[in-house]
Formats: C-alpha cells, structure tokens, sequence
C-alpha cells in the first residue's frame, strides 16, 4: 500500500486487512520510503505505526507481486 501523508512524501507499507469506513486510524507495518530506505521521522527499529485518518490525504492499494513460475522450452 502507498499511503500518503499531509504535508509529507509518500511511504509504502503492509497492512493486516484493509480499513473499514468505522475506523479512527490505521496501522501500517514496516512502513518505508518508496526507495526501501526508512523513514525520517521514525526511530530506528519501528515496525507497526498508527496513524489517524486526519493526517492521511489517501490510500493506494497495489496488489502484491506473486512469483510467476517460468516455463522454458529445452530442446535435447
């Protein structure tokens, strides 16, 4: 997910279940910048942030990646 924050650059981050429209806040885990590298205003080690809604303009949800198993044509 690339979460995007107010008045920050974008982050990425997993998440355990997508947010209900009941939900106050969100929780992220091992949220990152776009590039892998951490986050400046966290501290070194932080692995699950919540964050509440009023600080999130919006949510993208990208779908993960799955191994795609390769076919290779060998001729003897």
């Amino acid at each position: 997910m690339i979460v995007h924050l107010l008045n920050e650059d974008p982050c990425i981050a997993e998440i355990e279940r997508l947010p209900e429209p009941e939900d106050n806040n969100i929780t992220l885990l091992y949220p990152r910048r776009r590039d892998g590298k951490p986050l400046h205003y966290l501290s070194p080690g932080v692995t699950t942030v919540v964050f509440p809604w009023h600080r999130i303009n919006f949510l993208e949800i990208v779908p993960q990646e799955e191994k795609k198993e390769e076919i290779a044509f060998y001729r003897e």
